[in-house]
């Protein structure tokens, strides 16, 4: 594991670009799983910036949502909904280079995933029970590929999809298991701000558990964290 602490979230968000740019960059057909939310927002602002400056070819980049939540008379989930007004549109993605996970074809992603060379790139983030993409504590195994969660009207997860979109949520979640992230080719872990320092020790410092969905990630071999320091404040 390389554990990168910055000064700041500015400094954490130019890194992470560089980074995804790098990928990039590497003339030929790279597939990218890059989260949705909070923490890569302003990476996504420097992402956008650079491209306009920079002669890529936007075709080689394929993106792969890496879970969706269904939400009900909406043809696309949650995450794509926020991946589209986040990454996709600013960064002039094209609809033939987003390769859609949605609760139809989820039992053969693991095999498209295979078929299109494996995933080069994974960017996440951590949630503050220690979930990553939709791997919740009390969901996941370790030997899950890719999954299936139901959603089931008053429970936690409805109440927090309630909260997050004006849509009413659907009956599924889907997302991508341990398996699946293990195998890809590169991982990066993002991680801002102190409301998420106590969490991000137990899953860096702590035991490898279900219990903490994102301690398994440091089984990866090739896994760069990346925090600022407020992040970083309660680590050994």
């Amino acid at each position: 594991m390389k554990l990168l602490i910055t000064e700041d979230y500015e400094t954490l968000s130019q890194i992470t670009a560089d980074i995804v740019l790098m990928k990039w960059a590497e003339s030929r057909r790279v597939n990218l799983a890059l989260t949705a939310g909070s923490s890569p927002k302003r990476t996504y602002e420097i992402l956008a910036d650079r491209l306009q400056k920079v002669n890529f070819d936007r075709n080689l980049a394929h993106f792969y949502n890496f879970d969706e939540i269904s939400l009900k008379d909406q043809e696309y989930g949650l995450t794509m909904q926020a991946l589209t007004k986040e990454l996709f549109q600013p960064l002039g993605i094209e609809e033939e280079n987003i390769e859609v996970l949605d609760a139809k074809n989820y039992q053969d992603y693991d095999y498209q995933i295979a078929e299109d060379g494996g995933l080069d790139l994974v960017l996440m983030g951590i949630g503050g029970d220690g979930h990553f993409c939709g791997n919740l504590p009390e969901f996941t195994s370790f030997d899950y590929g890719v999954y299936r969660v139901p959603i089931e009207k008053g429970d936690d997860l409805y109440k927090f999809i309630d909260e997050a979109s004006p849509h009413e949520p659907g009956g599924e979640m889907v997302t991508f298991g341990p398996q699946t992230i293990l195998a890809a080719k590169e991982l990066v872990l993002i991680v801002n701000g102190e409301k998420k320092a106590a969490i991000i020790k137990q899953a860096l410092e702590g035991p490898i558990t279900e219990d903490i969905p994102a301690s398994v990630l440091r089984l990866h071999p090739n896994l760069t964290v990346i925090l600022d320091q407020e992040a970083a404040s309660l680590l050994d």
